[in-house]
């Protein structure tokens, strides 16, 4: 039963969300405020599947928990926002969420999107493919291992997806509808902010220097292609 981590400030609405994502088959933790989230799964190391994140929290808001929950656990998030302001959308991408909801939002939905990342935890790729080696980036799809140089990458699962994705089709120009379908699981409703806000903290970790992708080209217009350099 996958275990949820639901931090809401609104003690109405975590209780419905509580009630309802239970009732949906998951097995629900709940707290109010992002300190107490960050010493559950930091601190006392509890299990946690994916951790449902309010924004708007008091104390410590759920922009900086992710960023401090991403700096030292790869655990899924989605980020929930009151917000559907670009502005904050694309913050939220970029300090590490997996995906986000605009609240209000029907338990359904949110059951949805868990199952979706859940499915994500555990890609698989063909046993016969050998380790994939572009410069110092060598990727084990087999082991699913990424490693540059001597050193082995902490990528979250969203990121070792999309990043396999890549080396499935190296030299192939892969649009943002074509990534989200594949690694998130959306169709034609799917945010592309969600891939850019991805590929950006993939190249952060993969190339020498971000801000010149030698590995992980964008194709302006189109999407991104991954290619040996």
């Amino acid at each position: 039963m996958p275990r949820l981590l639901v931090v809401e400030d609104d003690e109405a609405l975590a209780e419905a969300f509580c009630l309802a994502l239970r009732g949906l088959g998951h097995e629900v933790a709940a707290t109010r405020t992002g300190e107490d989230a960050l010493d559950m799964v930091l601190v006392r190391q509890i299990a946690v599947d994916v951790v449902l994140l309010d924004v708007m929290l008091p104390g410590v808001d759920g922009f900086e928990v992710c960023r401090r929950l991403r700096a030292r656990n790869n655990v899924p998030v989605i980020l929930l926002t009151a917000r559907g302001d670009p502005i904050d959308v694309v913050a939220g991408l970029e300090c590490g969420a997996d995906d986000y909801v605009v609240k209000p939002v029907e338990p359904r939905v949110l059951d949805a999107r868990v199952k979706t990342i859940l499915r994500r935890l555990g890609p698989r790729a063909s046993a016969e493919h050998a380790p994939l080696r572009l410069g110092e980036v060598t990727i084990d799809s087999t082991a699913l291992v990424v490693t540059r140089g001597d050193d082995e990458l902490s990528l979250t699962p969203t990121e070792l997806r999309l990043l396999l994705e890549f080396a499935n089709h190296v030299g192939q120009t892969l649009s943002r509808q074509t990534l989200l379908k594949r690694v998130w699981d959306y169709g034609y409703d799917g945010d592309p902010r969600l891939v850019d806000a991805a590929v950006a903290r993939l190249r952060a970790k993969i190339e020498e220097d971000p801000r010149k992708p030698l590995l992980l080209r964008t194709v302006r217009g189109i999407g991104y292609r991954l290619v040996r350099s």
